[in-house]
């Protein structure tokens, strides 16, 4: 690849989270090679051949989970082991084909803005702006999405128009701030909450909305959109419990928006 300048300056680890993607992995990881010297793919327990697909590749570093634990542990294995070999950015991207590799050197040159700010997210957004031929997105996926990107606008006085994309870049010695526990789809949401309570500077970079498998499974009863949502919204309230922001950054017309939740 044709090292970005950005890459020159700062050392970037783009991560992967996989569970049972053989039909997508050597095609991502094909691209991401393009964008992307250190590359690091958390196999989370997958049995459909995804491990046999990845030996193929060499040059990349791979953690195998012994069994599915999840989609937040897949992030939360990344985040320790960009800590632990000491990386100034990570870059996670999904294996869906849902993300478009290209834009791994904008999101990273996102994080160092020219001003000078010390952004620690740079998070794409499938909903800031249009690109031609975007997808159509699945009505109870877009909807859930906004309501609960609503709520967390409300406590956290935020703005975001996407809480849910996985296509992101952090500057590693932020990752010390999370203590993740929630291992599955609702991760993203705690990490939101721990984000404001730690008083993140947070910049949604533009991301065009592909969606190739609609009917992607969340787990169980979350594939109910109705549990999911409620699923969401307990994780939220947890979260802003454990973090303190329950008690002392809600205002008392938040905690009405919260208390129905």
């Amino acid at each position: 690849m044709v090292k970005p300048a950005i890459f020159e300056k700062h050392r970037v680890l783009t991560a992967l989270p996989v569970y049972n993607e053989a039909r997508h992995v050597h095609e991502v990881l094909s691209v991401v090679r393009k964008y992307s010297d250190d590359i690091l793919v958390v196999n989370d327990g997958s049995t459909d051949g995804t491990a046999e697909v990845l030996a193929e590749f060499a040059g990349i570093n791979v953690v195998h989970h012994s069994k599915n634990q999840g989609y937040g542990a897949g992030l939360r294995t990344a985040f320790d082991y960009a800590l632990a070999h000491h990386y100034d950015a990570l870059v996670t991207i999904d294996c869906d084909g849902q993300h478009e590799p290209r834009l791994i050197p904008e999101l990273v040159a996102a994080l160092y803005p020219a001003s000078g700010d010390a952004v620690e997210i740079v998070s794409g957004s499938r909903y800031l702006q249009r690109f031609p031929g975007d997808s159509l997105p699945p009505v109870d996926r877009r909807r859930i999405n906004m309501e609960i990107t609503a709520y967390l606008n409300e406590i956290l006085h935020w703005n975001l128009t996407d809480t849910f994309c996985g296509f992101k870049a952090y500057r590693v010695p932020s990752l010390k701030k999370f203590q993740i526990t929630d291992l599955g789809y609702a991760m993203p949401l705690q990490l939101w909450v721990q984000a404001a309570a730690a008083g993140m500077k947070i910049v949604e970079f533009p991301v065009p909305l592909v969606y190739l498998e609609e009917e992607r499974s969340f787990g169980g009863s979350l594939d109910d959109s109705v549990r999911r949502k409620a699923h969401y919204e307990a994780v939220i309230r947890q979260a802003l419990i454990e973090t303190g922001l329950f008690e002392t950054g809600v205002s008392d017309h938040q905690q009405i928006v919260l208390n129905q939740i």
